[in-house]
C-alpha cells in the first residue's frame, strides 16, 4: 500500500486531497484501521423491545444479530455458525428463542449458546471431540449502550463508550431523551448512493454553508417559516467530544415560547423541562439556539428540523432522524435512516412528525434529493487523475496565519460544552477529518484467532506436526464460556 503520510499531513492542515473521496487504497486503510476499532451504531433498544426480538445489522462485511435474550439482555452476536460458517439468521428482523443454521442444523439460543448439534456423539465423539458445553456464537468484541443507542466496536480493548462520546452526550440527549422513556424508532429505510461515506458525515457535522445554495428551492416553496435559507448563518456550529453539529438561532422569547416556535406541544415541553439539565435548557431558553444536524464520528448522523406539514397552515412540526453512512466501497454508501420520536408523544404527534420526516429526509425527501446530487458528483470527480493534483480548501473560518475569522463563544454567550462559533465555518469538518487521520496513521493490531470447541494445542493432528510450526501467535483459548 502507498505511504499515505503526505495525504494525512495535508488533511491536518485543512487542505484535503480530493482523491480521498474515491480511492480504493484509502478505503482499504479505513477498513483496516478505522472501522476495526471505532464505536459504531448498530441499533436502538426500541427495535428489540421484547424477549426474543432481534434485528440483523452489518459492520462493513460483518453481519451481527442484535437480540434481546430470555433474560432481557441485549446481545450482539456474529452471524456465523461455529461449524462451517453459514449465516445462522437470514431474516432481517423477527422474534426467536433459537437460531438454527440451515446448513447442518446446529442451533443456538438467542444469547448465543449452542444447544443443538446433530449426531454429536456419532460424528464428533461427544464432548471428547467437540466441547459443546459453554460454546457460543462469537460476541461482538465490545458492546455499549447510551440512551438506548446500541454500539459495538471490533476492538476488544475499546475505551468505554461514554468516554468515547465525551461531551457529545450533552447533545445526544436532545435527540434521544425528551422524556423518561426515551425514544422509539421506525425504520430503517435503506438505500444506496454512489457516493463516498465521509461526505454525508461531514455534511451533517457542520455544513451550514451549503444550505442557501443547495436547498434554496425548499425554502422558496414555503416548507419552512423562515423566508431565507441565509438565516442559517445566525446559528452556531459546535464540536464536543467525538461529535459536533449545528444550531438555528431562535427568536426572542421564553424557553416555552422557543420550543413552541419549533412546533412542540405543551405536554412534550413539560417532559423536556423535567428531563434535561438546566444547562441543556439554557442553550434553548437563555442563549436562543436550537440543535439541528449533527454527526458522531465516524459515520452516525442526526437531524432535527421543523417544516410545515399541512397546506394553508403556518404551523410547523418537528422531526428527528438518525442515520448511518454504511460504507460499501470507496464510491458507494448504504444509507440507513430511522425516524425517531419521543415514546410518550401522542399518536397524532407521531403521525405528523413522521410525515415531516418523510417529506424532508426520507428516501424520497426534498433535502435528500438535493444533497445526493452533490455527493455523487463529488465522488465521481474525485476518481480522475486531475483530482490527485488538487488540494481542496477546507479551511473556512481560518485566516491564512491560522487565526480565527470568528472567535468561539464564551460560557456567558453559550451554555453548552465544546467549541462553539456563530456563522459559517468548517471547524467541525476539520475535527472529523483529524480523527480520521489519527486512525489511519495508527497501524491496526492483529486480531486474535479463536479455536472453537477444542484445545488448540491438542487438536493439531500428529501427522502435521513436522510440516509446519504450531500456529500460536494469534491463538487464544476456546470461545467465551457460559454455563448453561
Amino acid at each position: 500500500m502507498t505511504d499515505q503520510s503526505v495525504v494525512l499531513q495535508d488533511v491536518r492542515q485543512g487542505m484535503i486531497p480530493a482523491h480521498i473521496y474515491n480511492d480504493k487504497e484509502i478505503f482499504d486503510l479505513e477498513k483496516e484501521r478505522l472501522f476495526s476499532r471505532s464505536w459504531l451504531f448498530v441499533a436502538h433498544e426500541s427495535e428489540v423491545p421484547e424477549t426474543g426480538d432481534y434485528v440483523v445489522r452489518r459492520v462493513l462485511e460483518d453481519s451481527f444479530i442484535i437480540s434481546r435474550d430470555e433474560m432481557g439482555e441485549i446481545r450482539a452476536l456474529f452471524n456465523m455458525c461455529l461449524h462451517r460458517g453459514m449465516q445462522v439468521c437470514r431474516a432481517e428482523m423477527g422474534n426467536a428463542s433459537h437460531f438454527r443454521c440451515p446448513y447442518h442444523g446446529w442451533s443456538y439460543r438467542n444469547d448465543g449458546r449452542i444447544v443443538g448439534l446433530p449426531f454429536h456423539q456419532e460424528a464428533f465423539g461427544g464432548e471428547e471431540g467437540f466441547r459443546k458445553k459453554g460454546q457460543t456464537l462469537l460476541p461482538a468484541p465490545s458492546l455499549g449502550i447510551y440512551n438506548g443507542l446500541i454500539f459495538i466496536s471490533m476492538d476488544p480493548d475499546a475505551q468505554p463508550l461514554e468516554d468515547f462520546l465525551g461531551d457529545f452526550k450533552f447533545y445526544l440527549d436532545y435527540y434521544t431523551k425528551q422524556s423518561t422513556d426515551g425514544i422509539e424508532l421506525r425504520g430503517p429505510q435503506r438505500w444506496r448512493i454512489k457516493a463516498n461515506w465521509k461526505i454525508g458525515a461531514e455534511n451533517f457535522a457542520g455544513d451550514m454553508y451549503h444550505t442557501p445554495q443547495t436547498h434554496t428551492s425548499v425554502v422558496e416553496i414555503g416548507l419552512f417559516r423562515e423566508p431565507k435559507a441565509e438565516k442559517r448563518k445566525d446559528g452556531t456550529t459546535y464540536w464536543a467530544g467525538n461529535g459536533g453539529g449545528t444550531t438555528y438561532k431562535l427568536p426572542e422569547g421564553s424557553l416555552e415560547d422557543r420550543l413552541r416556535y419549533v412546533g412542540y406541544p405543551d405536554d412534550m415541553i413539560e417532559r423536556m423541562k423535567e428531563q434535561w439539565s438546566q444547562q441543556q435548557l439554557d442553550v434553548i431558553g437563555k442563549d436562543g439556539f436550537m440543535i439541528s444536524a449533527a454527526s458522531l464520528f465516524p459515520n452516525m448522523s442526526f437531524v432535527h428540523n421543523w417544516p410545515r406539514v399541512e397546506e394553508d397552515s403556518d404551523e410547523v412540526l418537528p422531526f428527528i432522524s438518525i442515520r448511518q453512512w454504511q460504507p460499501i466501497s470507496e464510491n458507494e454508501t448504504e444509507v440507513l435512516s430511522w425516524f425517531a420520536v419521543d415514546k410518550n408523544a401522542s399518536e397524532e404527534y407521531k403521525a405528523l412528525s413522521y410525515k415531516a420526516y418523510l417529506m424532508c429526509f426520507g428516501s424520497g425527501g426534498m433535502f435528500e434529493q438535493d444533497d445526493v446530487e452533490n455527493w455523487v458528483s463529488l465522488t465521481n470527480t474525485a476518481a480522475g487523475s486531475m483530482a490527485r493534483r488538487l488540494l481542496l480548501n477546507g479551511r473556512m473560518g481560518l485566516l491564512e496565519n491560522g487565526g480565527n475569522v470568528v472567535e468561539p463563544l464564551t460560557p456567558e454567550q453559550y451554555s453548552g460544552p465544546g467549541s462553539t462559533r456563530v456563522g459559517y465555518s468548517e471547524y467541525n469538518q476539520r475535527e472529523l477529518l483529524l480523527r480520521w487521520a489519527d486512525h489511519l496513521e495508527r497501524p491496526a493490531r492483529a486480531a486474535a484467532q479463536l479455536h472453537v470447541g477444542v484445545d488448540p494445542v491438542s487438536a493439531a493432528p500428529a501427522a502435521c506436526a513436522t510440516e509446519t510450526a504450531p500456529h500460536t501467535a494469534a491463538a487464544v483459548p476456546a470461545m467465551m464460556s457460559q454455563e448453561a
